[in-house]
């Protein structure tokens, strides 16, 4: 079974380990190495906070990854989608999918989200499969949209509209093999 449930303190040290890690933080931009301290430092904001919502994914009640909306923009009903999923052992098996239902959701009935957008970088291949599965549409490439470690990163940009996908979904099944 899958859910999410508000990102909180005790999930820290899940974060670090799973952003920490060289499998997982390929295409992520974060100042690395992510510590426990700036972490912390990082969830004391949460709580002022109106332009995000964070949550951890649960995978048969173990946290397996993250989730949420950055740039949440309630007058023009849209936020930036974000995903990781920390355990490799969960890839694969739709946990992503149910988590991003779930998430989806959630935002159109608490926040009245009509669109939710997101950015990968073009050699995220596997990321940008699973965005076209759950209905995201490409909408663009930006060019040198972020430097990074000293180098330029090229990314495409990704949108949901998020009545057509209720509208088009009945929820998302999940495989728990």
């Amino acid at each position: 079974m899958i859910n999410i449930r508000k990102f909180e303190k005790r999930d820290i040290p899940f974060k670090v380990k799973w952003i920490n890690d060289p499998a997982i933080n390929k295409y992520l931009h974060y100042d690395l190495p992510l510590t426990e301290e700036k972490t912390e430092k990082w969830y004391e904001t949460l709580e002022e906070r109106h332009d995000r919502i964070d949550y951890t994914i649960f995978y048969q009640n173990k946290p397996v990854g993250i989730i949420g909306f950055l740039n949440i923009d309630k007058r023009n009903r849209k936020a930036e989608y974000y995903i990781c999923i920390g355990e490799s052992a969960y890839l694969g098996k739709g946990v992503a999918l149910q988590a991003t239902d779930l998430l989806i959701r959630e935002a159109n009935k608490t926040l009245g989200l009509e669109k939710i957008y997101l950015f990968t970088e073009i050699g995220n291949v596997r990321a940008q499969e699973f965005f076209r599965k759950v209905g995201f549409e490409k909408e663009g490439l930006l060019k040198k949209d972020l430097i990074y470690n000293g180098r330029y990163i090229d990314r495409f940009i990704y949108a949901l509209d998020v009545k057509l996908y209720i509208k088009n979904s009945n929820g998302v099944n999940i495989n728990e093999n």
